[in-house]
């Protein structure tokens, strides 16, 4: 496999700044040069030793790379094809992160860029986006779909998945307008539900906002993802528009059938709905992370006494434990234990659940 690596990249948010912490990791002495128009985030980069290169403009610095990622929204990405054709070497592979393929590919084709282009999703992410929180163990056991140009050479894409590989992520190979199907149902759509339900309790809750403060639990858990980056599901929306009604479509009958199995007190009917979802739900394997990050979150019975959270807190670092985030759930409907608790990784999560039984915490976890 190749082992001296000039990496580009033209936007360096969330994504991009991911793969390219990563690729640092793993690559320590590779190169990395990067454009992105909030220099902001390019200063970041540079003090994080990140980056070798920041550049104010695609320009012929990345003319010696030898791979190239497009990571800014994916309308954005089609814009750069016309200039990067004219400043890349037949031997550079060109990239992309986003989670709608059928459009790239498309263009890709017009400008005869066919042979270099290999598409890539890294099905990961997060409810915050910027380069501010990119981590360099994002793709961590990640599904990342690559899907080739069909002039492509094999050989291209063999060592593509090998480099893949070496960021511990999983690759699979897929046909692009595949893709756009299957990421329209599991990742476009539910963030479009996610969204919804929030505007929904947004535009029935009462003046003196109940239903805002009595949100919690389950609600904000199913929810979370609506907290997103609203540019780029725009973008998501309008790229794989198609996949994305008939999936919605789909959805609304779904929905429309539970609507009259409530209305005639079918109770066979939504005994069936919920049962059909919780055994399927129940057979999704954990072994690795689809495109909506999972939360590493326990929840632990607290006594209401002073110094409580201060005593947990401290048996977690003193073991080296760092907590993502704390809090006390008012509301329980969904949930046991008064405490609840989020950490960064799912190593911290197991290890947390074993110290805190051993000082006889009583601990509840939520598959």
């Amino acid at each position: 496999m190749q082992t001296t690596f000039h990496f580009g990249f033209i936007g360096l948010g969330l994504i991009g700044g991911s793969l390219a912490r990563t690729l640092r990791s793993v690559f320590p002495d590779c190169q990395i040069t990067a454009y992105d128009p909030d220099t902001a985030s390019l200063s970041a980069a540079l003090e994080d030793q990140i980056l070798t290169t920041a550049c104010s403009q695609v320009d012929s610095s990345f003319s010696s790379c030898t791979h190239v990622f497009l990571c800014a929204p994916v309308i954005i990405n089609i814009q750069y094809l016309p200039l990067l054709k004219n400043l890349l070497p037949k031997s550079c592979i060109l990239s992309d992160v986003g989670s709608v393929k059928t459009g790239i590919h498309n263009q890709i084709i017009a400008h005869g860029l066919e042979e270099q282009f290999i598409g890539g999703h890294p099905m990961t992410g997060s409810e915050k986006s910027g380069y501010s929180a990119s981590s360099d163990h994002l793709l961590e056991n990640a599904y990342y779909v690559i899907t080739p140009s069909r002039h492509v050479a094999k050989e291209k894409v063999d060592a593509y998945v090998s480099l893949v590989k070496k960021l511990s992520a999983i690759p699979i190979v897929l046909d692009y307008e595949e893709h756009d199907r299957i990421t329209s149902t599991i990742s476009h759509v539910p963030h479009i539900i996610a969204s919804a339900l929030v505007n929904l309790v947004r535009n029935s809750d009462s003046p003196d906002e109940k239903m805002r403060a009595m949100a919690a639990g389950g609600f904000k858990d199913i929810t979370r993802i609506a907290s997103s980056s609203s540019l780029m599901w725009q973008q998501i929306c309008l790229s794989n528009s198609a996949p994305i009604e008939q999936t919605l479509d789909a959805y609304i009958a779904s929905l429309q059938n539970m609507k009259q199995a409530v209305h005639d007190k079918n109770k066979e009917a939504i005994l069936h709905f919920f049962q059909e979802a919780r055994d399927y739900r129940d057979s999704i394997p954990d072994r690795s992370y689809g495109p909506i990050r999972p939360n590493f979150v326990l929840y632990c019975d607290l006594i209401d006494e002073a110094g409580g959270i201060a005593a947990l807190a401290t048996i977690l670092a003193s073991n080296h434990i760092s907590i993502k985030n704390i809090g006390i759930l008012h509301n329980r409907e969904f949930e046991e234990g008064v405490l609840q608790i989020e950490f960064y990784d799912a190593d911290a999560l197991e290890q947390s659940k074993k110290l805190l039984t051993k000082y006889h915490y009583t601990i509840y976890s939520r598959d």
